[in-house]
């Protein structure tokens, strides 16, 4: 599986980019559709922001144990989904995170799906 130079660029420009993250499966949320799913980290939309599947994009937040309703941070990496018409986002306070780091922090879904790590 690979990806094109020009994606790759793209997803990399997003790096660093400021965003506000509404939550819409905080810690300890069930997945709607997946009851067997339930969220260990903290997970959301950027508000008005389409993403590829047609809804807004998707973002896992990294760094805050704790259920969160909205979380302002910065992209530290994008999980492009082979299988899928979307990719995810991943935001932290700042602190930055290793891509084996990410991969363990976001299995419980990403499991489902081949994916890889762009930072």
């Amino acid at each position: 599986m690979e990806l094109t130079d020009q994606l790759i660029l793209e997803y990399k420009g997003l790096i660093g980019k400021d965003v506000e993250v509404l939550m819409d499966r905080p810690v300890g949320a069930i997945h709607p559709k997946h009851p067997e799913i339930v969220y260990p980290i903290n997970y959301g939309y950027i508000d008005g922001l389409i993403g590829g599947d047609g809804e807004e994009q998707d973002v896992y937040v990294l760094g805050i144990t704790t259920p969160l309703e909205k979380f302002n941070g910065k992209i530290i990496a994008v999980i492009h989904r082979f299988d899928d018409n979307e990719c995810k986002w991943v935001a932290s306070d700042g602190t930055d995170y290793t891509v084996d780091e990410i991969e363990k922090a976001v299995h419980f879904q990403e499991q489902f799906h081949q994916s890889m790590v762009i930072k």
